[in-house]
């Protein structure tokens, strides 16, 4: 399983202030991905900042599965990141991955997990 969060950092306040400071930033997200990896079922993470819109970030987490990711919002250190977590878009964030690739020999299809769903 894969989760996609994306973040958008604003610039300069227009009251003066300071907005999202990026290396605040990433320590924050860090911090979250730090408590994330200590929970049963993942695999790894990345924080990433988009090459042509630095104001654009983003942090992928893997997973075993949808239930060990869920399990991990449950755990106590991550509870913690909420408010960091909390500034992720508002989009979907979690996805089954359906067809891999780790090089040559083309993809490979796989199960879906979700009830009803085949391959």
């Amino acid at each position: 399983m894969l989760v996609v969060n994306r973040f958008r950092l604003r610039g300069e306040d227009t009251d003066g202030g300071a907005g999202d400071d990026p290396q605040q930033f990433l320590h924050e997200a860090t911090t979250a991905l730090e408590a994330l990896g200590a929970c049963a079922g993942f695999r790894t993470g990345r924080i990433a900042r988009a090459v042509d819109e630095p104001e654009t970030w983003l942090m992928l987490t893997t997973w075993d599965n949808v239930g060990s990711y869920r399990r991990a919002l449950s755990n106590f250190g991550v509870k913690m990141c909420t408010p960091f977590l909390g500034r992720a878009e508002p989009e979907a964030s979690g996805f089954e991955v359906l067809a891999s690739s780790d090089g040559p020999g083309g993809p490979r299809l796989l199960d879906s997990d979700l009830a009803g769903e085949g391959s």
